[in-house]
């Protein structure tokens, strides 16, 4: 079993304007080859979820751009220390597939002011280090809103915090979709707008940043505290070591 979603018509692009945009955004900033691998969470199980609609159109066009992407579905996902240990299936797959990634895109409805519980639950999942591994550290980030009133900012900022607090490299464009509903047809594709062309920019903006810092990721976050931690894990480990040999 997989909790990734089927992306439909992945080539579809009613909404873009194909003369102006570019495929390869990143080109000229570094190698794009192998593609970007970009994971994108959202933040809401309705059956017509504006965040995953969202989602899904950021997706096309990551696919436009070059970019490799996985959409997780968090349908079954537990809340944080629901289970013992972390040990479900569905935390198990998100955490791989962030371990995969290259870069994200966290797309939250705003509720009561605030992003979900959904969508902080898998941000919660994701821990900074687990098996000498770290899930998040380095990667880039696209923060990214739909609300169902007017325009709003207060989800994204806090995405903001927490991809900082995650130590992601965090763009600097976002997009915040007001009055999601209305910017859909029947068949949950965006309609043209001003709020689909920011999607674009974010995402073409995404995929530069990956670019141009998949060389360098672990590099820009390098980190004096964390070396010291590790070097004094190395000199107990010799220091027991040594008195097992003597």
């Amino acid at each position: 079993m997989t909790r990734l979603r089927d992306l439909a018509d992945p080539d579809h692009l009613p909404a873009l304007d194909r003369s102006i945009a570019i495929a390869r955004p990143g080109t000229g900033m570094g190698d794009d080859q192998p593609p970007p691998r970009i994971l994108l969470l959202y933040g809401s199980l309705r059956e017509r979820s504006f965040s995953r609609l969202v989602a899904e159109e950021a997706s096309r066009l990551l696919i436009l751009f070059g970019a490799e992407v996985r959409i997780f579905d968090p349908s079954d996902l537990p809340l944080p220390d629901q289970v013992k240990g972390d040990d479900h299936p569905a935390v198990h797959e998100l955490r791989q597939h962030a371990l995969w990634s290259e870069g994200m895109v966290w797309c939250s409805p705003e509720r009561h002011g605030q992003i979900t519980g959904i969508m902080k639950a898998q941000i919660d999942h994701l821990p900074l280090e687990f098996g000498g591994m770290r899930p998040t550290q380095g990667r880039t980030l696209a923060v990214m809103q739909v609300s169902g009133g007017s325009q709003s900012f207060n989800a994204v900022n806090t995405l903001r915090l927490l991809g900082r607090w995650m130590r992601m490299i965090t763009i600097p464009n976002q997009s915040s979709v007001a009055m999601a509903f209305k910017e859909f047809d029947e068949g949950g594709r965006m309609r043209p707008s001003s709020y689909y062309d920011r999607i674009v920019d974010v995402m073409e903006e995404l995929v530069r940043f990956t670019i141009l810092t998949r060389a360098h990721a672990w590099q820009l976050v390098d980190r004096y505290s964390e070396r010291k931690a590790a070097q004094a894990k190395r000199d107990a480990a010799a220091d027991l070591a040594s008195r097992a040999l003597g």
